[in-house]
């Protein structure tokens, strides 16, 4: 290339993106792209900043990784959760689970409600393990109260954070600032 950079062959893969009649007829055809003379193979899917993006753009794939990964984490909260105080275990699952629910989720607005189900049941999953309810339980009266406590953390958060600060800026000497425009 003339500036120099060099494609990574190991991370660099080609997708080819259309209705199923389109791709059936250049699937066959096509198996590699050739880009600033290196040839990169077509792939079926391929994962972009943390995204999972398929032939036929239908994030279904996306919904399954994302799912997967707050699986895992849901699991982990699980085995630790009789140790954890109902601050800690929200503080968790909205690092570790709903994070990566919300992250890239305007792209499955369009979806299927399929897709949008899967990660439907791994936010419920979630609030059971937050409020420690049994498996079956119905979701619907614990996430409204894990909303309620979450908000009433977060405005606890934000009165302590104007406490501290009111705190500090008394703890600034008055001297100091009229020196200063002496």
């Amino acid at each position: 290339m003339q500036n120099g950079l060099q494609l990574n062959l190991d991370k660099s893969d080609a997708l080819t993106v259309g209705t199923a009649n389109q791709l059936h007829a250049v699937t066959s055809a096509v198996t590699s792209v050739s880009v600033a003379g290196v040839d990169l193979s077509v792939a079926n899917d391929m994962k972009t900043l943390g995204v999972v993006l398929d032939c036929r753009l239908t994030f279904r794939k996306h919904a399954v990784a994302v799912a997967r990964s707050c699986n895992y984490h849901s699991q982990a909260i699980r085995h630790i959760r009789h140790l954890l105080s109902i601050e800690l275990a929200v503080t968790l699952a909205c690092s570790l689970i709903l994070t990566r629910l919300d992250y890239c989720n305007l792209m499955l607005y369009s979806d299927p409600a399929s897709s949008i189900q899967v990660l439907q049941r791994v936010q419920n999953s979630a609030a059971r393990i937050i409020l420690q309810a049994l498996r079956r339980s119905h979701v619907q009266p614990l996430l409204r109260e894990l909303a309620h406590s979450t908000q009433n953390q977060v405005e606890g958060d934000c009165v302590d954070l104007q406490e501290s600060q009111q705190r500090h800026s008394t703890d600034i000497p008055q001297s100091s600032h009229q020196g200063s425009r002496q």
